[in-house]
């Protein structure tokens, strides 16, 4: 997948997978906008990058910030690939977690994420043309022990991507859903205990997971074959991955159910 003359904008960019994923981008040859809280270590993956870069922090939950960052973004040299990338985990049973975590997960990890592609989509669907890349989980297809609010946003994550790529089919605009197992980042250290703070400590299995530049080929190979559902998991959460995989019959289904008018007769019953 040659990316020359294309831009990607990556949320969640200062580590971990969206880092690596900037880095894997910008060697196919896509100009780079990355965003994320931290400025100084966005500088750290710019530096990098041998592509143009722009650097727009903001947290993803201040939507204000998010739209005048669009606004910037979309008027640098328009945006072709949009991943949502930024998020947070949780390691908690549900009997002792407060609906505060709920909020800030589901917050983070899925309305902000609506939040960021709903104000990109008119510049893309103007375009007629564009990639939108939404990081799940595997933890979005399996209900997973101590993750019940990450569970929930990702989860929801698919549904809406699954739905948006329907209504998309006719416009252009690919939409891919990423399903990662245990990838070797501090996803786990940085995830909500029960009271709402950083747990400060890995987990054996995020530790010995699947290096970050390995994941970020795997998607970006995924995106060039156009694979609506990317699972990028080894040994038994790749089987758990596959065993809840999409059927693309499905997705195909649904598309033409869009492709059909299905839309369009809603529209007109009101």
């Amino acid at each position: 997948m040659n990316l020359a003359g294309q831009t990607a904008w990556i949320t969640g960019a200062s580590s971990g997978i969206g880092a690596a994923l900037a880095r894997e981008l910008a060697n196919r040859g896509a100009g780079i906008v990355l965003s994320g809280r931290d400025e100084g270590r966005l500088q750290s993956v710019a530096a990098e990058i041998a592509t143009d870069t722009l650097i727009l922090p903001f947290e993803v939950t201040d939507e204000a910030a998010m739209r005048a960052a669009t606004d910037r973004a979309t008027g640098w040299h328009g945006i072709d690939i949009f991943v949502a990338n930024a998020g947070i985990s949780q390691r908690s049973p549900a009997v002792s977690t407060a609906m505060d975590v709920y909020r800030r997960i589901i917050d983070v990890d899925l309305t902000a994420q609506i939040a960021a592609t709903q104000a990109l989509l008119p510049h893309m669907t103007a375009r007629g043309s564009g990639r939108l890349v939404f990081i799940s989980s595997i933890a979005g297809k399996v209900g997973v022990p101590m993750r019940t609010a990450y569970c929930a946003a990702k989860f929801g994550l698919i549904g809406y991507a699954d739905a948006l790529r329907a209504e998309l089919s006719q416009s252009g605009i690919a939409v891919h859903v990423v399903c990662p197992g245990s990838v070797a980042t501090d996803v786990s250290r940085n995830a909500l205990t029960g009271e709402g703070e950083p747990r400060g400590k890995s987990d054996k299995a995020i530790d010995s997971g699947i290096p970050p530049a390995d994941a970020a080929r795997a998607i970006a190979d995924g995106m060039a074959a156009g694979t609506r559902e990317i699972i990028v998991a080894r040994g038994v959460e790749e089987a758990m991955g596959e065993m809840r995989r999409t059927p693309d019959a499905l997705l195909d289904k649904v598309a033409a159910m869009a492709a059909a008018g299905y839309m369009e007769k809603m529209q007109a019953e009101g």
